[in-house]
């Protein structure tokens, strides 16, 4: 089922371009706490039985992303490709999260 949630899949491309990059190491270790909270929120999220359970576990991943929004404007990452993706992933758990049934 993960397979065919885009969310999911972008998330764990997000992740593995946040690996990549370069900055403190404090700053890092909670970029990738956060950017793989956003997979793995979805993925818990979409397993959920009750759209509340659901709803809130993909609030989550959108806030783990904003989360992940900031340390690159911190640290002035200016790659628009990582951008555009932020922004693609963004919109599908903010959706998601204000969902009703």
């Amino acid at each position: 089922m993960l397979e065919k949630f885009e969310a999911y899949q972008l998330a764990k491309e997000y992740y593995w371009r946040c690996q990549n990059l370069k900055m403190p190491r404090f700053l890092r270790d909670q970029l990738l706490r956060a950017s793989s909270s956003i997979p793995l929120n979805l993925a818990e999220g979409s397993g959920k039985s009750s759209p509340a359970d659901q709803r809130r576990f993909y609030s989550i991943a959108f806030g783990s992303l904003r989360e992940c929004q900031a340390i690159l404007e911190i640290e002035k990452i200016e790659d628009e490709n990582l951008h555009t993706l932020t922004n693609r992933l963004g919109a599908i758990p903010f959706t998601l999260s204000k969902k009703r049934p």
